[in-house]
């Protein structure tokens, strides 16, 4: 595992290579809107360090882990998400996951949902 990855869009978009709609941002992690959201409010939220799948993380990540799902509902909240919303995490090909950098969706506002 590398701190960052050169190829990743993810890795792009915390090194300020590729700009983003952020919506928080601190020392280990990043959120910010999804460019083909699912939901009325759909960001992803990521650590900093490339770390390229859930399957990846051992007991050094459960406090960035413990971070990232706790950041969640301040997210919603802020967004203006009050009837619930969705986490999600890919992880793997079998598992869906598009790009290879850890990531969390959180989905919400109101149904039905184009997709999901």
């Amino acid at each position: 595992m590398t701190a960052s990855d050169p190829n990743c869009i993810f890795c792009k978009i915390v090194a300020g290579q590729i700009p983003s709609k952020k919506v928080h941002e601190d020392d280990q992690m990043l959120a910010f809107h999804d460019i083909n959201p699912w939901a009325p409010v759909h960001v992803l939220v990521i650590p900093k360090q490339h770390i390229a799948t859930l399957s990846d993380v051992g007991p050094e990540h459960d406090a960035l882990l413990g971070a990232m799902l706790g950041l969640a509902p301040r997210l919603m909240k802020q967004l203006g998400v009050s009837n619930g919303f969705r986490t999600l995490i890919n992880t793997g090909r079998d598992g869906h996951q598009e790009v290879y950098h850890l990531h969390m969706h959180v989905m919400g506002g109101p149904r039905p949902w184009a997709r999901g």
